[in-house]
């Protein structure tokens, strides 16, 4: 391994571990470590939700598809970008506004408080589901990151892991919610600056356009966004767009960063800021695609590689391995921000309702820290164990927070004629038809439907028949309380 490399890869961390220290600010309550004490700025929240989005995937399943697929996976990109604009202007806003009045920092308090839960059963199912499908989502970033760790910088696999969680887990632990923000910005930044700057000096080493498209018709690859062989291959795409899409709606390491803004009003501008970030950085991904199809004629072995692969054929070790940093920053801004819920989660959720009396501030905060190291040793013995399927790991874990939380957000934030009978009942079926649908599909269906389009709708519809059905059970109950 060059030593230029490595010292690239110990460069970064370091950087990381000194920007974690410098805005490292003294939690004294629980609140200042789960949720920020809600007083971060727009720009903070805008690009920490979306770096706390984007993984590795943006470097190498993505543009792979392309170069792979041809152009007309782009409306994958297109489908993320309306799921997440969608909960910019409609969950965002109402989030903030409702968990203040409520003063929950978890959804799953919003959800007992929201719906007068005082059987403390949806606060436990659906706390119990996000601490699960979470973990499972932390475990694929870490196989991903001790495969890339190992094949960029030679670094051995478990040796890899050690070192990823220690880093994540460090600054996590230490600064809690405002310290990952800070983080999420500055890996948002470099990761964006770094996707763009690649394609762009490999497209000036080919002859234009001409070369991509000539390239592409040799290895037969279309280049239009709408394919030519029907509708099965119109209704796959619609359905890959939607069954990513819909997801953000469900996700806590996402939408609890809407919750952290200073000032609800300044929403707006963290909107616009943030679907900016994500334009520019799924356009970068989709042009690294595109210029891989002129830059490698012959192809690659592992398509997913085109990212690294180019980066190494364009820069000098040293400065090649910075760059390849930047895919361990998507991975690390995803998963400080999943560790984070999940103690917090935990803390608020899990052992609150447990104790007799509600504990300290003090032993609160003792406690989300502590999960927040329970959690991650966790994910890592499972990445240890571990060794493939990390998309399909990664899909089942998106699909099912998607399926089961997403539109019980929804719900809580726009519809008064929803009970927690409904509530639960939503969460229950969306988990259970994620878990499910890949043995049913093949059954019921010739072409592959992603699980999060039946998940959703079931959830959807699960919650609003149960909530008319248990109304007249749930005004009962409600007076007997």
């Amino acid at each position: 391994m060059s030593i230029y490399v490595l010292s690239a890869f110990f460069l970064y961390f370091s950087v990381i571990l000194i920007i974690g220290f410098v805005f490292h600010k003294k939690q004294t309550t629980s609140s200042d470590y789960i949720m920020g004490n809600r007083s971060l700025n727009f720009w903070l929240v805008a690009l920490s939700a979306h770096a706390s989005d984007m993984s590795a995937w943006l470097f190498m399943a993505f543009p792979m598809s392309i170069f792979a697929l041809g152009l007309s996976q782009v409306w994958i990109a297109l489908g993320l970008l309306t799921g997440m604009f969608l909960n910019w202007h409609f969950v965002a806003p109402r989030l903030r506004s409702m968990t203040e009045k409520y003063h929950c920092f978890t959804l799953s308090s919003f959800f007992e408080k929201r719906l007068n839960d005082t059987s403390g059963l949806i606060r436990i199912i659906s706390s119990l589901v996000i601490v699960i499908f979470l973990t499972h989502y932390l475990s694929a970033g870490l196989i991903a990151m001790g495969y890339l760790l190992e094949s960029l910088f030679g670094i051995d696999y478990y040796i890899g892991l050690a070192i990823a969680i220690s880093v994540v887990v460090s600054y996590t632990f230490v600064g809690g919610f405002t310290t990952v923000a800070w983080i999420d910005l500055f890996q948002g930044i470099f990761l964006l600056i770094m996707l763009i700057l690649v394609p762009f000096t490999a497209f000036s080493k080919i002859e234009g356009w001409n070369t991509i498209i000539t390239n592409a018709k040799q290895m037969e690859t279309s280049l239009s966004l709408i394919p030519q062989a029907g509708g099965k291959e119109l209704f796959s795409i619609f359905s890959l767009a939607l069954g990513w899409g819909l997801g953000y709606f469900g996700m806590p390491h996402i939408i609890t960063k809407f919750m952290g803004i200073k000032d609800v009003k300044e929403l707006t501008k963290s909107k616009w800021i943030g679907m900016s970030w994500q334009l520019i950085a799924l356009g970068a991904a989709t042009f690294v695609g595109l210029v891989a199809i002129g830059f490698f004629p012959q192809g690659l072995e592992k398509g997913e590689m085109v990212f690294i692969e180019m980066v190494k054929s364009l820069f000098h070790p040293f400065f090649g391995g910075i760059i390849l940093c930047s895919i361990i920053a998507a991975n690390l801004s995803t998963m400080d921000s999943q560790i984070l819920v999940c103690g917090s989660t935990i803390s608020e959720d899990l052992y609150i309702p447990f104790c007799n009396g509600k504990p300290s501030d003090r032993k609160i905060l003792f406690c989300t820290k502590f999960s927040v190291v329970f959690i991650s040793l966790i994910a890592l013995l499972m990445a240890f164990n571990q060794n493939k399927t990390i998309l399909d790991t990664v899909l089942y874990s998106w699909s099912g927070l998607g399926s089961s939380f997403g539109p019980l957000v929804l719900m809580t934030l726009y519809s008064d004629k929803i009970n927690r009978y409904g509530a639960m009942a939503g969460i229950v079926v969306g988990t259970l038809v994620v878990m499910v649908w890949p043995t049913l599909n093949p059954l019921l269906f010739e072409m592959q439907i992603l699980p999060m389009i039946p998940g959703f709708i079931l959830s959807y519809l699960s919650i609003v028949l149960v909530s008319r059905l248990t109304k007249d059970l749930d005004l009962k109950s409600q007076q007997r309380t």
